[in-house]
């Protein structure tokens, strides 16, 4: 009888997120992400198939699947949902297991082969679809189960490791949001349920546990932007949003009020297109029957070329880079690369929040000074979170009663929180686990 952890990345930092847990001989790993600064930077100007696993290694872009060489017997891969900080490492280091099955909701799964295609990738692995709230077998000892839990990308799911000797539970990125405006509620029965059964472990992610409330609803954030949207004076103005482009709630908001506001809607940028057509393809959306979708370069110029002929006050355009990416469509329109011109009034509106890295922090600051210079509206953090806070973790805990809590995705300086947090529950040192990447805990 033995189980043991091995946290490969994704404790130290935020980014690379992966777990390793192994059940006897039998290996399951959980996510295979990557730490987007180092990805982005030595990425950046190439052409992706032209880097290796060991290269992206070397750079600490990439999980480190070393840490767990001597665990020969890995069964199977299974993301939590498809943010490529849990699913971006797929393609350069899925293929280091060749046999082994990635298993993930329909719409990850579909985003992971819409990455592999558009970078012209191929991986030995085969790709499952397993519907949320459904259970598949992995191996004689490890069964896994996906849970439905909201997030900011559809089909999240907290994953339920199941084995002879207890549930592990893999709460890594999730919200507890009672109102969604795509896809269903939190799963509540089935997870209090689990809670029944004193699951092992329960991995919790911690980028919030010192905030003391509970995020916001989905909801939330749709009446800001309507706000926005509907409630400035617009009209004879050109009007720019951009949020992520996984965020398919986010996007049926700014669709629903572009239509009231009487605009054509276009969709300009490839990471848009690619997550987009994976709603459309696994039937959680259908855009395509209210807007157009433009994604390779000389289509986006032709487009924009036509905006300026027909009047920018009758589009909507929803574009790539609120991070202030200088390749992104909307940090080109900034500099001024492209035949659409801002007039002083027009408005750009930022759905998102900037990811708090320097890189990110740098480019946006860059972006918005250029944005400025033409004399147009900003409105920024027309948003709300999709990561869990203070409040939410304790009715997570709660409802999952766990018996370890090892907290997740952050460095120290965020998981010292959730450890004070299980404190405040009752649990003792015992019980609490702060990990580092790398590091290996037996749980019995």
């Amino acid at each position: 009888m033995s189980i043991e952890i091995c946290t490969i990345g994704g404790f130290s930092e935020v980014g690379r997120n992966s777990t390793a847990i192994k059940v006897d001989d039998e290996v399951v790993i959980l996510d295979m992400g990557l730490h987007m600064e180092n990805y982005i930077r030595h990425t950046e100007d190439s052409d992706v198939r032209q880097h290796t696993a060991k290269e992206l290694l070397a750079v600490e872009a990439v999980p480190n699947y070393d840490l767990i060489k001597d665990w020969k017997n890995v069964v199977g891969i299974v993301p939590s949902h498809g943010h490529l900080d849990h699913i971006g490492a797929i393609p350069f280091m899925a293929p280091l297991f060749p046999k082994v099955p990635i298993v993930c909701t329909p719409y990850t799964a579909e985003v992971i082969r819409r990455i592999l295609k558009d970078e012209r990738i191929k991986t030995p692995n085969k790709i499952i679809s397993v519907n949320p709230n459904s259970t598949y077998q992995l191996s004689k000892k490890i069964t896994i189960e996906l849970v439905n839990i909201t997030h900011s990308i559809p089909h999240a799911a907290l994953i339920v490791v199941h084995t002879p000797y207890g549930k592990l539970v893999y709460a890594n990125d999730y919200k507890i949001d009672r109102q969604p405006t795509l896809g269903k509620k939190p799963n509540f029965a089935r997870m209090k349920a689990i809670g029944q059964e004193k699951p092992l472990a329960l991995f919790i992610e911690s980028l919030y546990a010192n905030a003391h409330k509970k995020t916001p609803s989905e909801a939330v954030a749709k009446q800001m932007l309507k706000d926005v949207m509907l409630g400035v004076h617009a009209e004879g103005k050109g009007m720019i949003v951009t949020t992520f482009s996984s965020h398919l709630a986010r996007l049926k908001s700014i669709i629903e009020f572009g239509k009231k506001l009487n605009r054509k809607i276009v969709f300009i940028g490839r990471s848009l297109s690619k997550y987009v057509k994976a709603g459309e393809t696994v039937g959680i959306v259908n855009f395509t029957q209210d807007i157009e979708i433009v994604s390779h370069r000389d289509k986006v110029e032709k487009m924009l070329r036509r905006i300026m002929r027909e009047g920018k006050e009758k589009y909507l355009i929803v574009c790539t880079g609120h991070q202030g990416e200088p390749r992104a469509v909307l940090s080109r329109l900034g500099r001024g690369e492209h035949h659409y011109k801002f007039s002083p009034g027009d408005l750009v509106v930022f759905s998102c929040q900037v990811i708090p890295v320097k890189v990110n922090k740098e480019n946006r600051s860059k972006l918005e000074n250029n944005l400025k210079s033409h004399g147009v509206r900003l409105f920024t953090e027309i948003h709300v979170s999709g990561h869990a806070s203070r409040e939410d973790h304790r009715d997570l805990i709660e409802m999952i009663q766990p018996q370890h809590i090892i907290p997740s995705h952050a460095g120290p300086d965020k998981t010292k929180f959730m450890a004070e947090l299980a404190k405040e529950m009752g649990y003792d040192k015992k019980h609490i686990h702060i990990m580092a990447d790398g590091k290996r805990l037996k749980l019995s």
